[in-house]
């Protein structure tokens, strides 16, 4: 995705499988295609029921990467927002988002794929 690493990063899979950016605070980066390409693959891979984002760290989100949150409802898994910082949960309050997609804080364990 970028020349300094891949920005999404996953730290467990399964029925729930949690991803995350590594902690960083901005996501212009963010290739929307290849990530949802990536996405779509660890759902159906691991038969995935629940899909939590981990946003620890990250200030600023780009419009493309809300509107991934909101289609990723139609690949039948519950889309958890984990952590989000108090800009990124004003903006889904916003966008009402917030009311599709389950937001919420929690201590967000790195373990292996």
């Amino acid at each position: 995705m970028t020349d300094s690493g891949p920005i999404l990063q996953i730290y467990s899979t399964g029925p729930m499988t949690v991803l995350g950016f590594g902690g960083r605070e901005i996501l212009d980066q963010l290739d929307i295609g290849a990530c949802r390409s990536e996405i779509i693959a660890l759902v159906k891979e691991h038969s995935t029921e629940k899909l939590a984002f981990d946003l620890t760290g990250v200030k600023l989100v780009p419009s493309g990467m809300l509107g991934l949150l909101a289609s990723l409802r139609q690949l039948n898994v519950e889309v958890h927002v984990c952590n989000p910082s108090d800009d990124v949960r004003e903006v889904l309050e916003v966008t009402k988002l917030d009311q599709i997609l389950q937001v919420y804080d929690v201590e967000i364990e790195k373990g292996e794929q």
